[in-house]
């Protein structure tokens, strides 16, 4: 069934890139918004409890970690106590009793004077009113990117995360299976967002980031050729792919934090390259590299960038990947393409 009108929301550590889509409506015309990830929202609401020298009550669903987890680090080092339900807590760590080592109270109940601050990846109440103000409504079809670290105790999350990646491209890494009605077993990211909308499409942020790098032609063209490496450099995660025609050949994934211009351009040049080693990803924090056996060893033309890490790349002559003129929505373009084409449509957007 075609898809008349989505609502693409890709959720990252930094920000959650916003667009409204409607068939009718040039594309350049769409409603589209960068805001602070509800991460931020959340850890900026911590704050300010802890400087009102108060308990706070963690409440709501699970939901991504990075600045929620530091600000919660500030409020207990401030000597304030910190309560959480069972599923809001789950967001720090998968086992209970890693929580509580935090220094995190679980209860179900918020205590006295505590100030309750809600958790969620999915802000859509906030959303809806921002845009009720401007006369626009909401899409009633969601497509929604989260990174999901999977429920994994006992077993490293990095582990498990890259392990998603490899069965992927062992599945023959077909660019269709990258998007989902039903949250893949043990993802529970993608579960509670499911819970807070269901009937959604999911994504992967960095599956969302490359598949909409491939809605510029150029880079398009690349693909159908010999192939092309597509890096997305996000505030939290540096995701690169090795995509030629409709299949994903590679991955590679670390953490943006541990890695300099250098860094960057040594390991993706060797991922390109088929030398870099599994091993030496996970020592550096890093989560994995894997490849199919079809995969090129060496490409003629430079890697792609995406994300609003690009900087990382500055002097390296690699591209940027400009999906319909809008270097930072490519995860939300990657969305609808990837969401349209789920349902069988090939025509190409309307734009001005």
């Amino acid at each position: 069934m075609p898809i008349n009108q989505l609502l693409c929301i890709d959720i990252g550590g930094g920000t959650q890139d916003i667009l409204l889509w409607r068939r009718e409506q040039n594309l350049e015309n769409a409603v589209k918004l960068v805001l602070p990830a509800p991460t931020q929202v959340a850890a900026a609401r911590i704050r300010r409890i802890t400087g009102q020298g108060l308990a706070v009550f963690l409440h709501g669903r699970l939901m991504g970690g990075g600045a929620v987890h530091r600000a919660v680090d500030e409020h207990l080092a401030a000597g304030l106590k910190v309560y959480a339900t069972p599923t809001a807590a789950a967001t720090f760590a998968d086992d209970p009793e890693r929580v509580k080592a935090m220094g995190v109270e679980i209860c179900e109940q918020a205590p006295a004077q505590a100030g309750a601050v809600p958790m969620g990846d999915l802000n859509l109440a906030e959303l809806a009113q921002a845009c009720q103000g401007f006369e626009v409504e909401l899409p009633t079809r969601l497509a929604l990117a989260v990174c999901d670290h999977g429920y994994s105790p006992g077993y490293s999350n990095r582990k498990f995360r890259f392990d998603q990646w490899r069965a992927f491209l062992q599945a023959g890494g077909e660019l269709g299976r990258l998007i989902f009605d039903q949250a893949p077993p043990a993802m529970t990211r993608l579960a509670a967002l499911s819970d807070q909308a269901p009937g959604c499409l999911l994504m992967d942020t960095a599956a969302a980031a490359a598949w909409g790098a491939l809605e510029d032609p150029k880079v398009a063209a690349l693909a159908q050729g010999e192939g092309v490496c597509i890096v997305n450099l996000g505030n939290m995660h540096t995701v690169a792919f090795l995509v030629r025609g409709d299949r994903v050949l590679g991955i590679y994934e670390h953490h943006t934090r541990c890695l300099d211009t250098l860094s960057l351009s040594d390991q993706v040049e060797r991922f390109i390259q088929g030398t870099l080693d599994e091993d030496e990803v996970f020592a550096g924090h890093g989560h994995g590299v894997a490849r199919l056996p079809q995969a090129p060893r060496g490409l003629a033309h430079a890697p792609v960038i995406t994300g609003p890490q690009r900087r990382l790349a500055q002097g390296l002559g690699w591209k940027t990947a400009i999906p319909h003129g809008d270097v930072m929505l490519s995860g939300c373009f990657g969305l609808l393409a990837a969401a349209r084409s789920r349902s069988g449509e090939i025509d190409t957007l309307p734009t001005a």
